[in-house]
């Protein structure tokens, strides 16, 4: 198997699409599966083979040279979709399965001015559907089933796994006093900016510290943003992240859409609860008023967000049945679903082979 992806894990802007792409592919390893990828920028030594395809951007031309080059053989190729299509059946003769987290929709005008937002919108939404008419699609959560139904794919194509959460070490203690976590990648469609508006309304009603961890294009412009009683972290190791997540009150996540949120999982995993926006994805990995609180404006969520603050009791039992949601998410069942996944594109493809002969 070929995993044609856009980042490997050991790049540094990598995401929570990369943690899945390794969960999978390791998997599938363990499993006795042949797996490859094939990505641009920055690669690491990994349990499966990792083959670079060219720079951020140069792999989407570079791909199908470096695959006719460097890999030999293959029963099926699994193409990541993150925004712009590798469009893998056109250069390829193997049954194809589309993995897609979330399609970006207004994130291409928010990242990419005219004319290359119109070209990535026009080829994620009206190209790539149409060259992988004949792919199973896999994806993380039904609001971006919703989406792929919506430009186009056909619901019986689409396959669902959700995303895992590895079990965490011993907790370490809550803290004592108002601490809240923002976590992942700084980038506009986070909407950190926002955060930090917030904050300021929140912040003399809780008191306390809020701390946003991670790093990305827009930490220098949020750094100059932020008032008092912020801390910005950077990149932060597996151990700290732990300890951050194990001591929040709560984890604040007021992104404009995600594919799932791993994050809310892994807080989820610690006992914190999730405060976000109504918004796909996040209306999946929250489940709302039971492991955290979703709002549909910014004044709900500052109010949401200083409730929780300031009610113990509230913020414990939400804590509680995060745990026990989290508990439900296990990497071993999603690649189980992956597998099953795979196995039925190949299936599909030998009973047709016949047919068509």
């Amino acid at each position: 198997m070929v995993i044609v992806a856009w980042r490997d894990l050991a790049n540094p802007r990598a995401g929570g699409s990369e943690l899945l792409v390794d969960q999978l592919a390791a998997g599938m390893v363990a499993r006795g599966n042949d797996v490859t990828l094939l990505c641009g920028g920055d690669i690491g030594e990994r349990p499966y083979r990792v083959v670079r395809s060219g720079g951020d951007y140069s792999q989407f031309l570079l791909a199908p040279l470096a695959f006719r080059r460097r890999i030999p053989h293959c029963d099926v190729v699994v193409e990541v979709c993150n925004g712009l299509p590798y469009l893998t059946p056109l250069w390829c003769d193997r049954p194809v399965v589309c993995l897609v987290n979330h399609v970006h929709t207004a994130l291409w005008s928010m990242r990419y001015p005219p004319p290359v937002s119109t070209i990535g919108r026009f080829a994620e939404r009206v190209v790539m559907p149409k060259v992988h008419a004949d792919s199973l699609f896999i994806t993380v959560s039904p609001s971006s089933a919703l989406e792929l139904a919506g430009i186009g794919v056909r619901p019986d194509r689409i396959r669902l796994l959700y995303n895992g959460v590895e079990p965490p070490p011993p907790y370490t203690p809550r803290s004592p006093t108002p601490l809240f976590v923002a976590l992942g990648r700084l980038a506009d469609y986070k909407r950190l900016d926002l955060l930090l508006a917030l904050w300021e309304r929140v912040r003399p009603v809780t008191g306390g510290q809020l701390v946003i961890a991670g790093d990305g294009p827009d930490r220098e412009r949020l750094e100059r943003l932020a008032g008092n009683d912020v801390t910005f972290t950077g990149r932060i190791s597996e151990a700290d992240k732990h300890e951050l997540l194990c001591s929040a009150w709560l984890l604040l996540h007021p992104a404009v859409m995600e594919g799932w949120g791993i994050v809310v999982a892994e807080a989820a995993a610690r006992g914190t609860p999730t405060v976000g926006f109504d918004v796909p994805g996040l209306r999946d990995s929250v489940v709302n008023g039971r492991t955290g609180l979703l709002a549909t404006t910014e004044g709900r969520f500052a109010g949401a967000w200083a409730s929780l603050a300031l009610n113990h009791t509230h913020r414990a039992a939400l804590g509680h049945q995060a745990h026990l949601f989290a508990d439900q998410l296990r990497w071993s069942t999603a690649v189980d679903r992956f597998s099953a996944v795979i196995d039925e594109a190949s299936t599909s493809v030998e009973c047709a082979t016949p047919a068509s002969a």
